[in-house]
């Protein structure tokens, strides 16, 4: 295979993980080549099992898809909510919050209503709701475009918005936990944003509950044993054990610590 062929289909790759799916008739556009050739990378990329051809467009395969924001948020209740308060043990009144999107972080908002003279930073519209209710908080939020139904806010103006502050901690969540302790992601841009926020936070605070363990998806941004505090609902087993008792006393089981 050709560089050449081979820089384009990597590229068309990075655009379905950036935006989900894209048109055979944009990427022959973009790329400057015939609908045969691009039909031809098409057919190659998705001889493997991330990727999918449907009506005229390329786009995630279901098992890398990920689920609306509201069926997320109705499962696992009692996990998420012990590991909100778990980290909301952690948060003292007056603290700088850097929230990412996702509803194990909106746990953990909810979980910090008692606090006072917070200073919230985050594109995730639910978590900013969650902590207006506090009079003395402070809620920072960045411009852009609403993504919907998940009613959070992602591009390049959200990576620029994050550089400019400083917070003491960065409260994010993720998509799935590789065994490797590789943290996964469905879109490069949900990457992105939550590397930024760990960069400019002084602690990086993880909340996952136990389904992550092994769930796929096909961005790849860190690794668990990077992150400062870890806090799941339960202690996964299996191949998993080993790669937690490198996190040692950085690892928090809510359901067993805070109950």
């Amino acid at each position: 295979m050709s560089s050449r062929k081979r820089g384009r289909r990597e590229a068309i790759s990075a655009l379905v993980l950036e935006q989900g799916a894209v048109t055979v008739g944009s990427l022959a556009e973009r790329f400057g080549v015939s609908m045969q050739t691009i039909r031809r990378d098409v057919d190659a990329l998705c001889e493997g099992d991330m990727l999918h051809r449907s009506h005229g467009r390329i786009e995630l395969s279901e098992e890398f898809l990920n689920t609306p924001f509201d069926q997320r948020a109705g499962t696992n209740l009692s996990g998420k909510r012990a590991i909100g308060q778990a980290a909301a043990e952690l948060i003292p009144d007056g603290a700088t919050i850097f929230f990412s999107i996702g509803s194990t972080p909106l746990s953990v908002a909810n979980a910090l209503s008692a606090r006072k003279n917070l200073t919230v930073i985050t594109n995730n519209l639910c978590a900013a709701m969650a902590l207006s209710e506090e009079v003395s908080n402070r809620i920072i939020l960045p411009g852009g475009e609403v993504r919907l139904p998940d009613r959070d806010i992602l591009g390049d103006d959200v990576l620029a918005f994050f550089s400019r502050f400083r917070a003491d901690f960065a409260v994010f969540g993720t998509a799935g936990i590789a065994e490797d302790g590789g943290l996964l992601e469905f879109h490069t841009t949900e990457v992105r944003a939550t590397q930024r926020m760990c960069e400019n936070a002084k602690t990086s605070l993880l909340v996952i509950d136990v389904s992550k363990f092994g769930r796929e998806a096909p961005a790849l941004g860190g690794n668990i044993t990077q992150i400062d505090t870890v806090i799941v609902d339960r202690r996964p087993g299996g191949a998993f054990a080993p790669l937690l008792d490198i996190m040692g006393d950085r690892l928090h089981v809510a359901e067993g610590d805070w109950r």
